[in-house]
């Protein structure tokens, strides 16, 4: 049996309602500032819920030319921008040689709904000789995967990933196995979407998951704490850059941190409810720990999926308290979508990057809200940062819809 190739993360890139690249999204989280507000993107007249967290003043001509700003959908826009940023971050570039090994996979929850709503009303106002030849490309699920792969020039092999709000966490799993088993180098993983839509606003609304705290947007996302009553619906994506040890070797990458365990599993349950005793969550918690080849006892931070659904982070509680002992009581466990709002299947990606530079640095990004946490032994980082001087192994949920659990287990180095 061949030997498991080492997957190390050697840069990150990321679009997010508190910055435009990774770094400033890391800066806003330290702070504790909340990128959630009124939605004014969109006409919300009408709407229950009309707040969300929007990625504010993006400009795409930073990042490409017309002709792919205008074809793609903000989707793709934000998971391109976040690519090019991990691979300058890497120190990346995609030549001749290093191509036919170099991969990408995208995960989305959404797609690019924004695309296929707007070619609808098209459809429907103007007729089918004004529907762009480009609309069956630009409205599928792998618009994003495609632009990223020729834009870089990455001839690997390329998927889109959706598992609802698991999808980025699932994506930069399936990239690491691609590098353990032999089928890529190098792969760009990650999760986009720009679902704060009027449609997804009300569907999710009149399913009663999305906080109605319009009065107060930066309040609204309470994970952990005793008054929360929904998640907030947020876009925006992140890009990791994966790389066999040896191959980041050979180009004297600088390293971040070893990707070391990843699992996934299914409730197998109801379609936005988690099962009730977390069953299939606990299950990728603990497949991620095995597959990393280390115990509870060994995890020093966790960035917890939190949604602040009322259910979710009852659930997510219960799962670490069983998976973890009693060391859940004695190490940092805290949400960042607190701050962001949920960015669905971005969420996962983004949220690695924050488990890493947690490793990196020592500083743990807070939970803001959370004024009355549902388990007071549980140290969920409430309103400030928090500095660790010993983080050595993070561990980074991703819960979705339909019962898709995944789970990341990072390692410093």
């Amino acid at each position: 049996m061949t030997e498991r190739r080492q997957v190390l993360v050697t840069g990150y890139g990321a679009v997010t309602p508190l910055g435009h690249s990774a770094e400033e999204t890391w800066t806003a989280m330290l702070a504790g500032r909340s990128g959630i507000d009124t939605v004014d993107a969109i006409d919300v007249t009408g709407l229950g819920v009309r707040i969300g967290g929007q990625v504010r003043g993006f400009t795409p001509g930073r990042y490409m030319p017309p002709t792919v700003s205008r074809r793609a959908d903000p989707y793709a826009q934000y998971a391109l921008a976040a690519a090019l940023e991990a691979c300058e971050h890497a120190g990346l570039v995609i030549d001749d040689r290093l191509a036919p090994r170099v991969a990408v996979v995208i995960g989305s929850g959404y797609g690019p709904v924004g695309s296929i709503y707007r070619a609808a009303n098209t459809l429907r106002d103007k007729g089918p000789r004004a529907i762009s030849p480009f609309t069956q490309v630009t409205t599928a699920m792998d618009s994003a995967v495609g632009e990223i792969s020729m834009r870089l020039g990455a001839q690997g092999p390329s998927r889109a990933q959706s598992t609802a709000c698991a999808s980025g966490a699932d994506a930069v799993g399936a990239g690491m196995r691609m590098i353990s088993h032999g089928e890529a180098d190098i792969v760009l993983a990650g999760g986009a979407d720009a679902c704060v839509t009027a449609v997804d606003l009300a569907g999710s609304g009149n399913a009663r998951a999305l906080s109605r705290r319009n009065d107060d947007p930066a309040a609204a996302c309470r994970p952990f704490d005793a008054h929360r009553d929904g998640f907030v619906m947020s876009e925006g994506a992140a890009v990791v850059v994966l790389e066999a040890a040896e191959v980041a070797g050979r180009r004297g990458a600088a390293v971040l941190a070893e990707l070391a365990g990843y699992g996934a599993s299914s409730d197998a349950h109801h379609w936005t409810a988690p099962h009730p005793e977390g069953r299939g969550a606990r299950l990728a918690v603990e497949a991620a720990l095995r597959d990393a080849g280390i115990s509870g006892a060994d995890v020093d931070y966790v960035n917890a999926h939190g949604t602040g659904t009322l259910l979710n982070d009852a659930m997510e509680t219960a799962v670490l308290r069983k998976v973890l002992g009693d060391r859940v009581t004695r190490i940092p466990v805290s949400s960042t979508k607190s701050m962001t709002g949920h960015m669905i299947g971005a969420a996962g990606a983004v949220e690695l990057v924050a488990s890493i530079q947690a490793l990196r640095t020592g500083d743990v990004p807070p939970t803001i809200n959370c004024d009355q946490p549902i388990d007071p032994d549980i140290n969920f980082v409430p309103h400030r940062a928090q500095h660790h001087k010993r983080l050595r192994v993070a561990l980074s949920n991703s819960f979705g819809f339909g019962g898709h659990n995944a789970a990341l287990v990072v390692r410093a180095v």
